[in-house]
């Protein structure tokens, strides 16, 4: 994307009219390229939960002085566990409504920020 715009007319413009690189990449480079990376970072942080989660309820991740998720699932491993204390799995509940949560928001900013896409306002 980047090695892209650096071609476009108004970068070049920008070059002959004096600008100096860092001023290209403020004021013409980073505007274009801000949306892809809010859409990005908004769709990586779910794998970074999963992946944290699931580390952690393992052994691998977070140990047990420090709260995670991954190490409130752990405790729920047993079954006996599951039948009398039901409620020990609401942090896989939560992990499941904030994934999604994010996904959502990480599609309708991508929806929002896409300049193609055509926004009917007559539905």
């Amino acid at each position: 994307m980047c090695l892209s715009l650096r071609e476009r007319e108004f970068v070049l413009a920008a070059k002959a009219m004096g600008l100096s690189d860092i001023g290209i990449i403020v004021k013409h480079i980073l505007p274009h390229t801000m949306s892809y990376s809010i859409i990005a970072i908004m769709l990586s942080i779910p794998s970074y939960i999963l992946a944290e989660s699931a580390l952690s309820l393992i052994g691998l991740g977070i140990q047990d002085p420090y709260a995670s998720w991954g190490n409130l699932l752990a405790e729920a491993m047993g079954v006996i566990r599951i039948k009398f204390c039901p409620w020990i799995l609401l942090p896989g509940l939560f992990i499941f409504l904030t994934v999604m949560c994010f996904n959502v928001i990480g599609d309708t900013l991508r929806d929002c920020l896409d300049p193609k896409f055509k926004f009917d306002r007559n539905l």
